[in-house]
């Protein structure tokens, strides 16, 4: 890791002026702040709305939150798989289920954000709204120095452009997740990370859930995982329809409708609420960014390079609002990075080659690395192994052989280009795989390494064990 020192430039400032001015006070925004304090710089957090950002209020924790408890629901009615148990249970009360998730948020808001100010004498937190001006950056009525910033104002979400679409009352993920009442039908129009996850919680807590998308599931995933995704989904009675073309959406008797074309047939799909899940578009509207020279993209999120440096002279940005690596930890983590930078000149780069990702649905799916196109599409030659989790004792002794797990290795040298994961635990099991390619492992080294018995990571050396020989052929925890 490149050494970071601490910043020296201060004594060129007043003790009012902040040495570095951070925009947004998300997990982005914290991350920044509290990094530049550790490096003895002053800080100014600017945040407009709610303390805290996306992740805790209104996405990762508030989602997963009902995930578990829609989980808690399925599983008490799947307990029939083990011989001489039935099982069951019911949502009694989903205004009481609101407000347990709503405490949580408030409280989690409350320890990691609000709690965290009074710990750091050198952050400046201001509430408003920034814009760069030609004196600086104005906020609160107030004119802070424009040299050195970290912009992290986060994403919202992106709203399809389908004939009818501003005529419909629509529900945002934001939404969905503070609804007073279930609705008896839900239509989600798109299939990636938020449209699986909310779609199968939604369809456990009793909705008729249909999900339509353009492509496939998660089309970013290996296609072995979307679908046999799919086919899960489709198993608890969710109706899936990919390679859409959406034509128009409108009001009905019922709530909505929707016509689309599937391989040159019209169709119309009719649901109570429709929830758009087709991505988030950074934040970046009316605070002048691009006449003060910062360069967007066409869907509005900011241009960076590797060290995440805006066009500007001494601004970066870090988060959502670049378009990248949307989950919380590489917000953090590249906001870190940034401050860093900001301060003591470009000193580190931005590295997500071992970046995890997971999506909460069940089973979860968790990767890293490249899939095997990407690796293919780099000009890699590759070879490939698929463990079927029938091939798992964990899987076998907790009779839920759902998923799969993909392995991407160089041809030749064996080195693990890529992991990829649908499994009940999937997301527990992903970090080995990360530590493997952030440190060159090989999928040898994988299959020499002891791993737990009975353990869903097991499935890595099992697959691993693959490049190999004829895992089925294997005796328990031989290798």
């Amino acid at each position: 890791m490149d050494a970071v020192t601490r910043l020296d430039c201060r004594a060129t400032r007043t003790s009012s002026t902040p040495d570095l001015v951070v925009i947004g006070a998300g997990s982005a925004g914290f991350s920044a702040a509290i990094r530049a304090s550790e490096l003895g710089a002053t800080v100014a957090l600017i945040g407009d709305g709610t303390i805290g950002g996306t992740c805790v209020n209104v996405g990762c924790v508030p989602s997963k939150t009902l995930i578990r408890a829609a989980e808690a629901l399925h599983r008490a009615h799947s307990a029939g798989r083990f011989a001489g148990i039935s099982g069951g249970c019911r949502l009694d009360d989903w205004a009481t289920l609101i407000a347990q998730k709503d405490r949580l948020v408030a409280d989690l808001r409350g320890a990691k954000y609000q709690a965290l100010l009074p710990d750091y004498e050198a952050i400046r937190y201001i509430p408003g709204r920034a814009r760069f001006a030609a004196a600086g950056i104005e906020a609160a009525g107030t004119m802070f120095p424009a040299d050195r910033v970290v912009i992290a104002t986060g994403a919202l979400a992106a709203v399809p452009t389908i004939p009818g679409m501003d005529e419909v009352p629509y529900l945002t993920s934001t939404a969905a997740l503070a609804l007073d009442a279930l609705p008896a039908s839900l239509l989600i129009i798109g299939g990636g990370v938020i449209g699986c996850e909310l779609g199968q919680m939604f369809a456990r807590f009793g909705v008729g859930v249909t999900i339509v998308c353009r492509t496939r599931l998660l089309p970013g995933s290996e296609p072995e995982i979307s679908d046999a995704l799919a086919g899960y989904l489709r198993d608890e009675g969710i109706t899936i329809r990919d390679d859409a073309q959406y034509r128009a959406i409108r009001r009905s008797e019922t709530g909505i409708a929707l016509d689309l074309t599937i391989e040159d047939r019209t169709e119309t799909i009719d649901a109570a609420r429709v929830l758009v899940a087709t991505g988030r578009c950074a934040n970046t509207d009316t605070m002048g960014f691009e006449a003060a020279g910062i360069a967007l993209d066409r869907n509005g999120s900011i241009l960076t390079d590797d060290y995440l440096a805006t066009r500007r002279p001494g601004t970066y940005a870090a988060g959502d609002v670049t378009g990248r690596d949307q989950y919380v930890y590489m917000a953090a983590y590249g906001a870190k990075l940034a401050a860093e930078n900001a301060l003591n000149g470009n000193v580190r780069r931005y590295d997500a080659r071992a970046m995890p990702e997971v999506v909460f649905t069940d089973p979860q799916m968790a990767s890293v690395g490249m899939t095997e196109a990407e690796a293919k599409r780099q000009g890699y030659e590759v070879r490939t192994v698929r463990l079927d989790l029938a091939l798992l004792p964990r899987a076998l002794a907790a009779r839920d052989t759902r998923g799969l797990i993909k392995l991407v290795a160089q041809a030749g040298n064996l080195r693990l280009l890529g992991a990829h994961i649908l499994a009940p635990e999937g997301a527990d099991s992903i970090q080995t795989a990360a530590l493997a390619i952030r440190h060159n492992l090989t999928v040898t080294d994988l299959a020499d390494t002891l791993f737990p018995y009975l353990t869903t990571v097991e499935g890595l050396k099992l697959a691993s064990l693959g490049f190999q020989k004829d895992v089925a052929k294997l005796s328990c925890c031989a290798g």
